[in-house]
C-alpha cells in the first residue's frame, strides 16, 4: 500500500480541503506524510517579471511560516509531518520532489489559490496527474468537507470492479480504510449491453443474441462480485466496531455508457470516497490513466483516489515530452 504521502499546499483554504483527508489516509494506511509548498516567480500579463529580492524574500518567509502553521495542526491532530518549501514551477517541484522522496500518494485539492472554475480541475492539477505516474488523491474543492481536520470518517467506499486483476489492485487500500473507518464497502461492476452498429433497426436475431451475451456477462458478473465480496470481509479483530459496520454491498448493473452509470451510483449512495485502479482490462497502458479514470478526473464530483497501477517506466512519454527533452526543457 501507501507509506509516503505527499500534500502540495499554496496557502490557500480551497487547497487545504485535502488535510482532513491526509490525516484520514495516513492513519489507515500507517503512512508518513510531507507538507509542500512550492514559491513561484511572480507574473504579469502572462509574463515573467523581473523578481524583486525583498519581495521573494518575504514570500519564501511567508511561505515558511505557514508550512510551520499547518504542521502544527496537523501535529496536534495525530500526524506529525515533515516540511517541504521549493522554489520554481509548482507542477514540475511538486512532480519532481514526489520522485526525489518516494511518495507513492499525492493529495491534490482540484482548485487553490487561482480560485474555482469551471474545470473539473484547474491546470496546476491537470499537469501534476498527467507527469506524476503515481498514486493520486483528488479531492474537488468544492466538494461540501468538514472544517475540522481530525473529523473525516469515510463512511461509504464505491470500488468499481470489471473482472480484472488490475482493476483489483484498490482492494487492500479500501480494505483498510473500511476497517479504520467502520466504512461500508459497495463493490460495483456494469455490464455493458453490446453495441450493434448498423443502419437498419437490429433484427430480431440480432437483440436474441445481444440479450443472451448481456445476460451470460450479467451472471459471471453477479458470480464475480461475490466472490470478491468474500474476499474483501475482515476478520473481526481487524475491525475498529465488527457490531456496527455495514456490510459490503454488492451493486450490478446494466447500461449502454459504463463511466455515466458508475458517476451516477457514487451521487446516488453518497459516496464519501471513489477507490479505482488507474486502468482496467481494456485501459491502454502506454497512459497514465484509462478512460474510466479519465472520466471521473474530468467529470466526477467524489473524492477520488487513483490507486496506479503501472510502474512509472511501463508509461510512454507523450511526444510533446519528448520534445521538450529534446530541446532542453523539463
Amino acid at each position: 500500500m501507501f507509506e509516503h504521502i505527499l500534500i502540495p499546499l499554496d496557502g490557500s483554504s480551497l487547497a487545504e480541503c485535502v488535510l482532513p483527508h491526509g490525516l484520514a489516509m495516513a492513519g489507515a494506511l500507517g503512512a508518513r506524510a510531507t507538507i509542500l509548498q512550492v514559491v513561484e516567480q511572480p507574473k504579469a500579463a502572462g509574463r515573467t517579471r523581473a523578481i524583486d529580492p525583498l519581495e521573494w524574500h518575504y514570500s519564501e518567509a511567508q511561505a515558511g511560516a505557514y508550512l510551520q502553521e499547518v504542521g502544527e495542526r496537523l501535529r496536534q491532530a495525530g500526524l506529525p509531518t515533515a516540511q517541504a518549501l521549493l522554489q520554481g514551477d509548482a507542477a514540475e517541484r511538486v512532480i519532481d520532489h514526489a520522485q526525489a522522496e518516494g511518495a507513492d500518494l499525492i493529495l491534490l485539492s482540484s482548485h487553490g489559490r487561482s480560485g474555482l472554475s469551471g474545470w473539473n480541475v484547474s491546470s496546476v492539477v491537470q499537469k501534476i496527474l498527467a507527469r506524476a505516474y503515481i498514486s493520486i488523491l483528488l479531492i474537488p474543492a468544492y466538494h461540501p468537507s468538514t472544517t475540522a481536520i481530525s473529523t473525516l470518517r469515510y463512511e461509504r467506499i464505491l470500488v468499481p470492479l470489471d473482472g480484472s486483476q488490475r482493476a483489483e489492485c484498490v482492494l487492500p487500500v479500501a480494505g483498510a480504510l473500511a476497517a479504520r473507518h467502520d466504512s461500508q464497502v459497495i463493490l460495483t461492476h456494469v455490464v455493458r449491453r453490446p453495441e450493434l452498429p448498423r443502419r437498419a433497426p437490429p433484427s430480431r436475431d440480432d437483440q436474441e443474441l445481444a440479450h443472451a451475451l448481456t445476460e451470460r456477462n450479467r451472471i459471471e458478473a453477479t458470480r464475480y462480485l461475490e466472490e470478491v465480496r468474500a474476499r474483501l470481509s475482515l476478520p473481526a479483530e481487524a475491525r475498529l466496531s465488527a457490531e456496527v459496520r455495514p456490510p459490503t454491498e454488492v451493486r450490478l448493473l446494466v447500461e449502454d455508457h459504463v463511466a455515466a452509470a458508475l458517476q451516477q451510483v457514487a451521487l446516488d449512495v453518497k459516496a464519501d470516497l471513489v477507490v479505482l485502479s488507474a486502468h482496467g482490462y481494456s485501459g491502454e497502458t502506454r497512459w497514465p490513466y484509462g478512460s474510466l479514470a479519465t472520466s471521473f478526473i474530468l467529470y466526477g464530483n467524489t473524492p477520488l483516489l487513483i490507486v496506479q497501477d503501472l510502474p512509472r517506466q511501463a508509461i510512454e512519454p507523450t511526444a510533446a515530452e519528448l520534445a521538450a527533452r529534446e530541446f532542453g526543457h523539463h
